[in-house]
Order: structure tokens, then C-alpha cells, then sequence
């Protein structure tokens, strides 16, 4: 038995309030702060990625093992669960290993394969919690996907080259990789590129989506985030505007579609006891959220150069992230694939 696409009605609009609220909130009062270009010192710009550890954004991917049991109905089995470790062995050391030989690739495909997931995200976001009507075919739920994963990794690209230069330095260096092979995406011709090509991708996104809306706001809550976002990315410097998004947006929508997936947090969204719900997902994320920590610690050990200041550290992490990222994202296609979240039958 799948799981529904839908969750019950009241668990739903509980969810709509928490999960989707803090991410425009934030994102919102931060593009109108930084309008008027303040200057906030590079260390502080790192907290939201330092706090990301053990405050949603580690955890959100923390108790992939119980995926399965709960897509099925069935519970958590030493099969489901050796399966999601196996993924995760394989996936996540492979590339890991990658990372010591060829850093400035490892990269390059971090960066896509963010884009990939982050967009993943948000697809499902806006079909199940947002009343995604305008989203009738597989093609433009890509083209929805690739527009939404764009923002966080493309626009700060285009928007902040130097910043964007510095991180990829600082998920490099630790395994004293060369970023001159990714110096051609820093040319002024290069961003150009970038930023028209994106911009033709969300003027497409949004005038289908315009085409093929109905009476419902789906569109044009699709449409405002959308705006939202590219203020939120032209104006954030990026290190603040990605740590950000990554916890409260991301982070928060996959939480709160975990959370529809546990019965007893149904239950507790149902009756308005959402802080209950989250506290129960906290509780199951924990003991693999620490684990991760310990790997981390185990990587800073490996490195051929380990970081010695707050920069190095946060590029470690990413790296760190990348290396969970590649299996998390396998179980994030399993579970659209059972919910349905790439068919148009899944739109109401």
C-alpha cells in the first residue's frame, strides 16, 4: 500500500502553518534587511550552517531508515532497516572516498546534485502543501524542480561570484584540491550565462504554470514564492542565505512530510499539537543525528589538511552533507515514487 500524497485535512492545514510559515518569514525579512546592504560580519553569516548540525538541517535526513516501514504501513523491519544502511555504506563512502581524489569534481557534482534535491523538495512541497494545481505534467513538474533547486545554487553564482569562489575553496582545500579547473564558472561571461539561462527557465515555470492554473491559489502561491526567492538569493549574502533556506525551508518541508508519514504525529497535527509532533521526530532523529557527528569528527581526522578556523570547518561539513546527501536523495526518489509526487494524478 502506498502512502497518501494528502495527508488528512487538519494535519494538513497544521502543517501548512509550521512547515511553510518560518521559511517565508525569514527569507522575507532577510531580503529587506539586506536591501539596504548591511554589513554583517562573515562570522556570524556562518551560524545558521554551524547551528544546521543538530537544529533541523543534520536531522531532517535522520531517520531515512524508517522510510520504508512507514511508506508500507508495515513498520520499521531488519530488512528495510539494513537496506537504508546498505544505501547509505555504499552511496555515502563512495563518495566520500571521491572527495580524496578529486575534490574540485566532487564539487561540481555537489552542486547539481543540491540543485536536484532542493528542487525534489519543493515539488513535493507545492503539490501536497500548497496546492500545487498548476503542476499537470511530469515535464513541468522537472522544469519546477530545476527552477526551485536553481534559486539557492545558481543565483548566488550569479549574484555573489566571490563569496560563491570562497566556498568552493573551503570544501576543497581540506583534501588540498585545486579549484582552478572551476574557475571558468567565476567569469564574468560564465554568469552571464548562468543568470540568463535561469531566468528563461523561471519565466517558463511561471508562464505554463499560469496557462494550466484553475481557481485555486496554487499558482500564485508558486508564483509569490517564486518572487520571494529571487529577492531572497539577489540580496542574502550566500553562506547566510543558503544556511537559512537549508533549516527553515528545506529542511522544515521534509521534516513536516516525515512527520505526516508517523500515525501518533498525525494524531498530535490533528489537534493542533504540533509542537508534540516535532518533539517526537526530534526524539527519533537523535541517535543517528549524533552518529553523523562522530563521522563528521572522523573525517576531520582523515583529511589531508584539516581546517583550522570556522570557514574550513563549515567546508568540511558540506562535505560531510554531500557525502549523505547522494543516499538521502535515492530515498527521497522512493518515497515521490510511492506517493505519487511526479504524477499528475497527484494534483487535486
Amino acid at each position: 500500500m502506498s502512502a497518501p500524497l494528502f495527508p488528512p485535512t487538519p494535519a494538513r492545514e497544521t502543517v501548512r502553518r509550521w512547515a511553510l510559515a518560518p521559511g517565508w518569514l525569514a527569507c522575507g525579512l532577510l531580503a529587506v534587511v539586506f536591501a539596504f546592504e548591511p554589513n554583517l560580519p562573515r562570522s556570524v553569516q556562518y551560524l545558521p550552517l554551524v547551528a544546521s548540525t543538530v537544529l533541523i538541517g543534520l536531522p531532517h535526513g535522520a531517520i531515512d531508515h524508517l522510510v520504508p516501514g512507514r511508506l508500507r504501513d508495515t513498520g520499521p523491519t531488519p530488512r528495510s532497516l539494513a537496506l537504508v544502511g546498505v544505501l547509505y555504506a555504499a552511496l555515502g563512502g563512495l563518495y566520500a572516498a571521491a572527495w580524496f581524489v578529486a575534490p574540485a569534481i566532487c564539487f561540481a557534482g555537489f552542486i547539481l546534485l543540491t540543485l536536484a534535491h532542493w528542487g525534489q523538495g519543493d515539488v513535493h512541497a507545492v503539490v501536497a502543501l500548497a496546492g500545487g494545481d498548476h503542476l499537470r505534467s511530469r515535464g513541468q513538474r522537472a522544469l519546477a524542480a530545476v527552477v526551485r533547486g536553481g534559486f539557492p545554487m545558481l543565483v548566488p553564482l550569479v549574484a555573489f561570484p566571490t563569496e560563491y569562489e570562497r566556498v568552493a575553496r573551503a570544501l576543497v582545500a581540506p583534501f588540498t584540491g585545486d579549484t582552478d579547473v572551476l574557475a571558468l564558472a567565476f567569469t564574468p561571461e560564465a554568469r552571464v550565462a548562468v543568470g540568463l539561462g535561469f531566468a528563461l527557465l523561471v519565466v517558463a515555470h511561471l508562464a505554463v504554470g499560469y496557462a494550466r492554473r484553475d481557481e485555486g491559489a496554487g499558482w500564485r502561491r508558486d508564483a509569490g514564492e517564486t518572487l520571494l526567492l529571487t529577492v531572497y538569493f539577489v540580496t542574502v549574502p550566500p553562506i547566510l542565505a543558503v544556511g537559512i533556506y537549508f533549516c527553515l525551508w528545506h529542511a522544515a518541508r521534509h521534516v513536516a512530510r516525515l512527520v505526516l508519514l508517523d500515525p501518533p504525529a498525525v494524531d498530535a497535527l490533528s489537534r493542533g499539537a504540533a509542537t508534540e509532533a516535532v518533539a517526537r521526530f526530534g526524539k527519533q532523529a537523535a541517535p543517528l543525528t549524533l552518529a553523523s557527528l562522530a563521522l563528521l569528527g572522523g573525517l576531520y581526522l582523515l583529511v589531508p589538511a584539516p581546517p583550522t578556523d570556522v570557514a574550513g570547518f563549515v567546508g568540511l561539513y558540506l562535505v560531510f552533507i554531500a557525502a549523505l546527501t547522494l543516499p538521502h536523495v535515492v530515498v527521497v526518489a522512493w518515497m515521490d515514487r510511492a506517493q505519487g509526487v511526479w504524477s499528475p494524478r497527484g494534483v487535486e
